[in-house]
């Protein structure tokens, strides 16, 4: 698995998971929509953890940055 996530995406991607969890914690989300919700923060906080999102594969998506050469 070649890496396809940029550092950005990953710090979003940990930041909504942050939120769901609080919001579940608050009490502001339940039942089915703090399941779907916490799947979401799941998924969120492992693509994060790899760098690789298997979605952006199929259609050769990166947020990686090219690089700058000097």
């Amino acid at each position: 698995m070649k890496k396809n996530m940029g550092t950005i995406d990953r710090i979003i991607r940990t930041l909504l998971a942050i939120v769901v969890v609080i919001l579940y914690l608050n009490g502001s989300i339940t039942g089915v929509a703090a399941i779907i919700l916490g799947i979401f923060a799941l998924i969120f906080l492992v693509t994060s953890a790899i760098g690789f999102c298997p979605l952006y594969a199929p259609f050769h998506i990166s947020t990686i940055g090219k690089s700058k050469k000097s």
